[in-house]
């Protein structure tokens, strides 16, 4: 069993097939969007390309719709933080942070 797009049970059963499915309750879903969500980055990871990162998106639109996390707000508040602190693009690693001295 694993989470899969609303419409493949239809194109299942439209290609002559026949399949058994369930409707997921609330911890089984918020579970299944996670385990989907490792699932597709791993696919991003061993191959990424248009089609990994559209389905990396459409996990994360569906966990943010079941929080009620309104994606314009994550947008606006990224851009205000890559604002704030910079983005991820200069490639920088951080090994030790020092702590100041008094």
């Amino acid at each position: 069993m694993k989470l899969v797009r609303d419409l493949i049970p239809q194109i299942i059963e439209d290609s002559g097939e026949k399949c058994k499915y369930h409707i997921a309750r609330d911890n089984e879903y918020e579970a299944r969007l996670h385990a989907k969500m490792l699932e597709e980055l791993g696919e991003f990871r061993r191959d990424p390309n248009v089609e990994e990162a559209s389905d990396i998106l459409e996990v994360f639109t569906s966990l943010c719709r079941f929080h009620n996390i309104n994606l314009d707000e994550v947008s606006n508040y990224a851009d205000e933080k890559r604002a704030n602190r910079g983005g991820f693009n200069e490639r920088i690693i951080l090994h030790v942070r020092k702590e100041s001295q008094k």
